[in-house]
């Protein structure tokens, strides 16, 4: 069986030879943390081909190159510097501070999208298809697709229905206007719905492709940031177009990737044809056991506490105990609930991955 096939049939809760093990987001650490683990290895030049190469991982999904958002790009600039932060625009046309050291997430100042006059503009401007500007790349990247034995992935970070449309509006002001203009958020997600469809359409003239990705991040502890009645009413059309493509070019999986949790999304989601979901954070109240439970066709990566890494054996034992289970049921992709943190020693990644292997029989 191809690492392809295996992917694929494992996400499918079909029967593989054995499990993957691939290396993706829930392996991944942060940029401080390869740092903290270069010092501590002595591996000067350490970095993800190198813990690839380490550890045996195989390949994840390879993405098609598609610029599936403003196209031109906004230029990205700093706007002022001190010792501590930037600030500086994206190519996104969002503002936002950064620490120098890169020991935390952004803080957004300010979205490109204010006003519908301002959204009219984005439109006209920075959404019109071009398509064969947007696919610049897919003529190589399906020339060498071929070398590598992994599936074919069509979306990625940072794109979604809500996700999207918090990054141009911001997320307090998002969440105000699906009652203040529901209109404008409609148009958000149908344009880049839009979009994103016509950009698969061409692509998979040329590919087979095996997996559409949505990436949204609306949930917090408390769960989703908005109603199921708004997620069925705002998002789900587009997932049943999604879903619609897949089911005409064949494409055997169709994931979502949300923090926070997510114990009301993955049943409406899945009615609308979504077949596998990421990363199911532990602190959020996530129990991937209890989704397997609940949800047998349902593909599932990652779900093992991160913070266990920086805790101590015993608390790994226990990650390491969930994961054999999680394996033996089928329908896994074992890793983390998230990119690995700062306060993770290397000796204890090191330990976790000698033994989860020992778990995998690899």
């Amino acid at each position: 069986m191809t690492n392809r096939e295996r992917l694929i049939k494992t996400l499918r809760c079909e029967q593989t030879d054995r499990p993957p093990f691939p290396m993706w987001l829930g392996f991944a650490p942060w940029w401080e943390t390869l740092v903290r683990w270069r010092g501590e290895s002595g591996i000067a030049d350490l970095d993800g081909q190198r813990l690839v190469e380490m550890f045996g991982f195989e390949p994840f999904f390879q993405g098609v190159p598609l610029e599936s958002g403003p196209w031109p790009h906004f230029e990205a600039k700093v706007i002022r510097e001190d010792a501590e932060f930037v600030v500086s625009t994206d190519w996104r046309g969002i503002l936002m501070r950064n620490r120098r050291d890169g020991g935390s997430m952004p803080e957004f100042i300010s979205h490109p999208i204010k006003t519908r006059a301002d959204w009219d503009k984005y439109n006209a401007e920075r959404l019109t298809l071009r398509l064969d500007e947007r696919l610049a790349g897919l003529a190589a990247f399906a020339e060498s697709a071929g070398n590598v034995d992994a599936p074919i992935q069509v979306g990625s970070f940072p794109w979604g229905m809500f996700g999207t449309a918090r990054d141009l509006l911001g997320a307090e002001e998002l969440l105000l206007a699906f009652y203040t203009d529901p209109e404008l958020v409609r148009d958000i997600m149908a344009a880049h719905a839009t979009l994103w469809l016509a950009l698969y359409e061409m692509a998979a003239e040329t590919l087979h492709i095996d997996h559409i990705h949505v990436w949204e991040d609306m949930s917090g502890r408390q769960g989703s940031l908005i109603s199921m009645a708004m997620v069925e009413e705002f998002m789900m059309p587009h997932y049943d177009r999604f879903a619609e493509f897949a089911h005409r070019h064949g494409v055997a999986i169709f994931s979502v990737d949300s923090d926070g949790l997510v114990d009301e999304l993955v049943p409406t989601m899945m009615r609308h044809g979504v077949n596998a979901y990421l990363p199911f954070e532990v602190q959020a109240g996530n129990s991937v056991e209890a989704f397997r439970d609940q949800y047998p066709t349902l593909g599932i990566l990652g779900g093992l506490d991160k913070n266990a890494l920086a805790a101590g054996k015993p608390e790994m034992h226990q990650e390491l105990a969930r994961a054999e289970r999680m394996l033996a049921r089928g329908g896994y992709v074992v890793g983390f609930d998230h990119l690995l943190p700062p306060n993770i020693p290397w000796a204890n990644f090191v330990y976790f991955l000698e033994n989860l292997k020992k778990t995998m029989g690899r």
